[in-house]
């Protein structure tokens, strides 16, 4: 079920229709109100340029922290890959060992 939240971004009224809770949502708009608030107020610049460098400037953060899921991820994978090579020797010194003493 979509949920409906109207906010104010940088003193306009927004109705934001989305199927995530209307906390998110709120938190989304408040990141962006946050953002374009602080390029005005910085720079001094109308609301469209700070909209557009405040979306800019989101997804920058995107990116990076894809980047950084995606190294983490391999990251990940590098060391599960180790676990079971590990594991793997660990059964074949099991099996000689065994073998060994069944010599004995």
């Amino acid at each position: 079920m979509a949920n409906r939240v109207t906010m104010s971004i940088c003193g306009e009224e927004y109705t934001l229709v989305a199927e995530e809770s209307s906390a998110y949502m709120e938190k989304v708009g408040a990141l962006v109100d946050k953002k374009m608030s602080e390029l005005m107020d910085a720079a001094h610049m109308g609301r469209g340029d700070a909209a557009v460098l405040a979306a800019v400037n989101i997804a920058d953060e995107l990116f990076k922290a894809q980047e950084s899921a995606e190294n983490l991820r391999r990251q990940l994978k590098t060391y599960l890959d180790e676990a079971a090579q590990a594991k793997a020797e660990i059964s074949e010194l099991k099996r000689q060992l065994f073998k060994a003493q069944s010599r004995k």
